[in-house]
C-alpha cells in the first residue's frame, strides 16, 4: 500500500504521481465522502456505492484533463453531484420501489431504554428528516453541515448564486424546524 506521506490534498503536489497512483489516492482519500454524498441524493446504499464506482471510473478516464483550478475534492463533488442528478432523472430509478428507504425509516421507529440506542434513533430521525427534504434543500444541508462546505463553495459546485444557496439553506432549516416542533408533517413539495 502507499504511504500517506506521498499524498497531498494539493492538486499541484500530486502532479508527480502516476495516473494509477492518483486514482488510488483519490479513492482512498475521498471514497467514503463520495459514497456519503451519493447516498444523500439517491437514499440507497447499494446505488450510492455504484455511483461512487462510476465517479471514479470517470475520474480515471478524465484525470489527465484535470487542470488544477480547484481541489480534487471539489472536482469529485461536482462529478458526484452530476452523476447523482443523472441517476435521479433516469427511468429505472424513478420506476423501481426503494425498499432500502423503508428499512431506513423503520430503523428509526424502534423504542429502547438504552441511552446509546436512543441517541442513535435521534440521529436516524434527524437524518430521515433531512433525507425527506426536497432535493434542492437536501443537497445544500448535506453539503453545508455534513460536508462542511462554505456557501460560496456550494454555489460554485451547484452553479448557483450565493443568495440562492442562502435562501435554500434558510428554507431547509425552517422545514426541519417545523417537523421537529411537530408543526408541519406534510411540508414536502413535489
Amino acid at each position: 500500500m502507499f504511504s500517506r506521506k506521498r499524498w497531498s490534498s494539493s492538486p499541484q503536489a500530486n502532479t508527480i504521481l502516476s495516473h494509477e497512483d492518483k486514482i488510488t489516492w483519490l479513492m482512498e482519500e475521498y471514497g467514503e465522502m463520495v459514497i456519503r454524498l451519493a447516498f444523500t441524493y439517491v437514499k440507497q446504499k447499494e446505488l450510492a456505492e455504484d455511483i461512487a464506482q462510476e465517479v471514479f471510473i470517470k475520474c480515471y478516464e478524465k484525470i489527465e484533463t484535470f487542470q488544477g483550478q480547484s481541489s480534487y475534492k471539489t472536482w469529485l463533488y461536482r462529478i458526484t453531484v452530476n452523476k447523482c442528478k443523472d441517476v435521479l432523472k433516469s427511468w429505472s430509478f424513478r420506476n423501481f420501489f426503494p425498499s432500502e428507504l423503508i428499512e431506513l425509516k423503520l430503523k428509526g421507529t424502534h423504542q429502547s431504554f438504552d441511552k446509546n440506542l436512543i441517541e442513535y434513533e435521534e440521529k436516524q430521525f434527524i437524518s430521515s428528516i433531512v433525507l425527506d427534504l426536497p432535493l434542492k434543500l437536501r443537497e445544500v444541508i448535506i453539503l453545508h453541515y455534513y460536508e462542511e462546505l462554505t456557501i460560496t463553495e456550494i454555489a460554485d459546485l451547484l452553479n448557483q448564486n450565493s443568495n440562492t444557496i442562502k435562501t435554500r439553506l434558510y428554507r431547509a432549516r425552517n422545514a426541519i424546524k417545523r417537523v421537529l416542533e411537530g408543526e408541519d408533517e406534510k411540508w414536502k413539495t413535489n
